[in-house]
Parts: structure tokens; sequence; C-alpha cells
């Protein structure tokens, strides 16, 4: 018998869900060949520990992507995977040049846009006073008409207000705010994984409880002001991050620091 797959019972995402991600993770590994039968319903079933209706809906969702095809008698085959064109790539170091080229690449359709009270910790991360106001944008970008980035922005009043929603679709954020005189310096960010909420995931156009990607950055100007703080949410099959690594010969043992 093949190895058991045991599912998250205590995962609020699906179990038809989780059975799709793990196979198509299979699939693109290399796992199940291309030119090789996948293991049948009743052996997925039994590996999974699931119901083969879970199973069915599993492959029903794989098979609407064009990664499988089924026929009765011959079984389920893996499909060559097309090649990522849509790929949107950033390095980790988040550059000022990489991030702006990026934005110029893809198109942004503005979904929401207000002034608003931020939370505290936005708030106090953009060292705003109490009673202050943050222009609050959201914006889905896509490549090739396809989404791959859900992007939540707030900049303070004072700045924001001198430019519109139309220019928010119009030319990358931190374009627009260097126009206003405050020169991109530095930025602070963090990574981490999020799961697609049902707003987000019809957007980006992925299921609820999907992971995504998840970005927060603090941007300064040439002063240390901050200028904006972004949580960002992206789709892991259309956008990747990476980063150039040298050993250090300085501290004992295998280490790594970021290259330039």
């Amino acid at each position: 018998m093949r190895n058991r797959i045991m599912l998250d019972q205590e995962e609020v995402t699906p179990k038809h869900h989780q059975a799709y991600l793990l196979l198509r993770q299979r699939i693109e590994d290399g796992v199940y060949p291309v030119d090789k039968p996948m293991p049948s319903e009743p052996e997925l079933t039994a590996m999974f520990g699931v119901s083969r209706i879970t199973i069915r809906r599993a492959l029903e969702r794989l098979q609407s992507e064009g990664l499988i095809s089924r026929a009765r008698g011959r079984g389920t085959f893996p499909l060559e995977l097309p090649r990522k064109t849509t790929s949107v790539g950033a390095e980790i170091s988040g550059n000022f040049d990489n991030l702006v080229a990026m934005g110029l690449k893809s198109r942004a359709r503005l979904i929401e846009f207000a002034y608003v009270t931020p939370p505290e910790d936005i708030r106090t991360a953009l060292d705003l006073t109490p009673d202050a106001k943050v222009q609050r944008a959201v914006r889905v970008r896509s490549a090739d008409d396809k989404p791959f980035s859900h992007l939540t922005t707030y900049v303070p009043r004072e700045i924001g207000q001198n430019f519109s929603s139309a220019d928010l679709e119009a030319r990358p954020l931190l374009l627009l705010l260097e126009a206003q005189g405050h020169r991109i310096h530095s930025a602070t960010q963090a990574l981490s994984a999020r799961l697609a909420d049902h707003q987000v995931a019809q957007v980006l156009e992925v299921s609820p409880g999907s992971a995504l990607l998840c970005i927060r950055r603090l941007v300064r100007d040439a002063t240390g002001k901050p200028v904006e703080y972004l949580e960002g949410l992206y789709r892991p099959d259309m956008y990747e991050y990476s980063q150039n690594l040298l050993r250090d010969e300085n501290l004992d043992g295998v280490a790594w620091t970021p290259r330039d």
C-alpha cells in the first residue's frame, strides 16, 4: 500500500481543498510523472483517509485547471505543466528600482479608497497622533489579466491628499510619493503566510483558505519619516521572492548574509 498522507483534521480549510493542494504540489514536483498514471480514486481515498467524494472534488479541480486528464478505463494522468509566463518576481531586498519596475509591468485596479483612522499598530508604525487620518487604498495587481496581489496601503493624510484615486491606478505608489518630494530611502519588511479569506479569495481568483504570501512593509523617506505602510497578499503560484546570499567567512560555521 502507498504511504498514507494525513490531512489536518483541525484545519478550517475543507478536506477536498487540502487534498487538491497536496496533489497539485506533487504534480508540480514531478512525483507523478506525465507518462505514468496517478493513483486511482480508491488508492487516493486510502492514502488521504477521506471519502471518495472528497478525492473526486480535488481531482475535478485539478482537471478544470488543466493539470490532469481523466479517461474511463485509462486512469488519471498529469499533463505537461505550462511555463509560468505570468509569474512576477522580486528580490527580497525590495530595492526601490525593483519595486517600481514590478509596478510598471503590472496593472493595478483600485477597489477601495478612503481616509480613515488607522489601526493602532499602523498608527504607531507611521508615527502619527491618535487623531490622525490616513489614506487607505486597496488595489489588486494583475499580470496578463491574471490577479497576483492584493495590496492595502496606508499613507499619512498630508501626503496622500496630494494624489488621487486615479493616480493610484495609473502609477506605482512609490513614484507618487517621490513626486511629492519624499525621496524613498529605506524600508523594513516582514514575510509570513496568510490564508485567503472569502473577500481576498474572490478578487485573487483562488479558493477561500488558499495559502498566500504576506508582506508587511514600512517605507521611510530620506529624512527618516514613515511615508507608507503596506500589507500585501500574493498568490504563490504567480509571485515569488528571491534573495542572493553570500557565505560570511568572518563567522564560525556556515552562515549566510544577504548580498546587495
